[in-house]
């Protein structure tokens, strides 16, 4: 019960924190690792293990973000073009420690499917989160700018069968918590005792 009472803190207490909010207080290399070790202890179908990551630290972390906003720039339609999100893609690393890209790499297992591949990915970057939040770092996994566009997976030289599941900022924040969810599990549960 007390491990059940620790992973249920861990859990209902995490945030996605948003990168705009982070204070510049930088993450020791060594607590990215350990939260990379719990990545990798993701299920995963016939040991497949199809999550690989990217991290960058330091100057790599603002450096990146530009380029991120210049793909988003190069990749989109003139009057589709969004300055404001240009400019968030843009500093979003401003006060990050660091930027983790994580992306499933494709198998060549028949029997085990994309989406079997794209879940475990997932799970691993879940492992991420949970860990963060255990070290009292800040998190968001973020799917904006061009993140599941094609040009990133270019720019990142994956295969066409490998898929960007997401970016996770990490750093420090000063801000209190916001609240949790608002809809309570039951509204989202069926139970069934007996089939018919």
């Amino acid at each position: 019960m007390e491990k059940f009472n620790a992973l249920q803190e861990i859990v209902t207490e995490r945030r996605s924190i948003k990168p705009a909010v982070f204070n510049g207080k930088k993450i020791e290399d060594h607590e990215i690792r350990q939260l990379l070790e719990l990545a990798h202890w993701a299920p995963t179908h016939g040991f497949t293990e199809p999550w690989r990551f990217v991290v960058y630290s330091g100057k790599a972390v603002v450096q990146f973000c530009h380029r991120h906003a210049d793909l988003y720039r190069q990749g989109t339609l003139p009057d589709k073009f969004n300055a404001g999100k240009y400019e968030k893609q843009k500093h979003n690393g401003d006060k990050a420690s660091h930027v983790i890209i994580a992306f499933m790499q494709r198998g060549d297992n028949s029997n085990i499917t994309q989406l079997e591949e794209i879940c475990a990915t997932a799970a691993a970057m879940q492992n991420i989160l949970l860990g963060a939040e255990a070290l009292g770092i800040a998190a968001l996994w973020s799917t904006g700018g061009m993140v599941m566009h094609g040009v990133m997976k270019t720019w990142l030289g994956l295969r066409e069968e490998d898929i960007v599941i997401g970016l996770v900022y990490l750093g420090y924040t000063d801000e209190p918590l916001k609240p949790g969810r608002r809809v309570p599990v039951e509204a989202k549960t069926t139970w069934i005792d007996e089939l018919k």
